[in-house]
């Protein structure tokens, strides 16, 4: 993949994407804490689920917002808008899926360091794809996140396997690495952000649609789901915030950098969803009445953490100070 020209405006869009990195990693406790709550509501439903009707809602409101920005163009979209939208949406869909029901079995921080592996995987596909050795900095970096892999998710050595939640986050990276580099593709350049993130939002909603038939209870779960304003409340947040605003920010500004300093800025995501979850959890159990413990510093997560830091700040460094 070629690296962009910079551009006269890269600052704003470096401070744009910064910007929405610190709101989504909001979006790490928020949802645990929804998925806490409607459990409690509804135990019927199995993680599958919740983690479905979540995505399902959380997109399909905010393409709801946006159609009503930008309805009227609808009728002028372009087939490289709906095919940039579709890809989007269904490789963001099936990473957060799958980021969504791990965060059901792991810590909120935890889930924002595993998930920060596409940005090593985004200069080996580079490396892979133009048939050129990765250099001494990525292999070095790789090690380095794949050590602090391991001690962030308790890899058992003597069994060799992952546990559920950190194993199905490493999966989510693979696909959010794949909606990175689908965004930078340059046959997409000129496209209209609203149209294709509208595209994306419905295209995510509806791949869901059908796990979320398949894992439905009973039509008494959804009123239960979401008798607490808590919820209601933690949703209005996730889909204005966490998703309207950072995916608009991210698919207007990320193409106007390099995929490897994107890297580098989606990497801030899980020292601020740690930062957050040293407080926001106790918060967020006062409003709902659950009990959801704020975390703490431990040296797990500070080694583990700090390897995965060191790689990415390493490996994007390198590439930048070569863009």
């Amino acid at each position: 993949m070629p690296l962009s020209p910079r551009r006269p405006d890269h600052g704003w869009a470096c401070l744009a994407l910064l910007l929405a990195t610190v709101i989504w990693a909001l979006s790490f406790p928020f949802i645990k804490t929804v998925l806490q709550i409607q459990q409690g509501l509804a135990p019927e439903g199995g993680s599958w689920f919740w983690a479905a009707l979540l995505v399902m809602m959380r997109f399909g409101l905010a393409g709801l917002v946006l159609l009503a920005w930008c309805g009227r163009t609808l009728r002028t979209t372009t087939r490289s808008e709906v095919w940039q939208g579709c890809g989007l949406g269904v490789f963001g869909g099936l990473g957060l899926l799958l980021q969504v029901d791990g965060l059901a079995y792991t810590e909120a921080s935890t889930s924002a360091f595993i998930t920060q592996l596409y940005v090593i995987l985004i200069p080996l596909w580079d490396a892979l794809w133009h048939r050129r050795r990765p250099s001494v900095w990525v292999w070095t970096s790789a090690s380095l996140v794949l050590i602090g892999l391991a001690i962030l998710a308790r890899f058992d050595w003597r069994a060799l396997k992952l546990g559920r939640g950190e194993f199905e986050t490493v999966l989510s990276a693979l696909f959010f690495t794949a909606q990175i580099l689908w965004l930078d593709r340059p046959r997409f350049a000129g496209n209209r952000v609203a149209l294709f993130t509208l595209m994306m939002f419905g295209v995510t909603a509806l791949l869901f649609l059908p796990l979320f038939l398949a894992t439905l209870p009973e039509l008494a779960t959804l009123p239960r789901a979401y008798a607490s304003g808590t919820v209601a409340g933690l949703m209005l947040a996730l889909t204005l915030g966490c998703t309207l605003f950072c995916y608009s920010m991210m698919n207007r500004w990320q193409p106007r950098v390099t995929p490897t300093e994107a890297g580098l800025i989606y990497a801030v995501e899980p020292l601020f969803a740690s930062f957050y979850a040293l407080f926001l959890p106790a918060w967020l159990s006062g409003l709902a009445g659950i009990h959801y413990a704020n975390e703490t510093l431990t040296p797990r997560l500070l080694v583990g953490g700090g390897l995965i830091t060191i790689a990415n700040v390493l490996v994007q460094w390198r590439a930048v100070r070569k863009s």
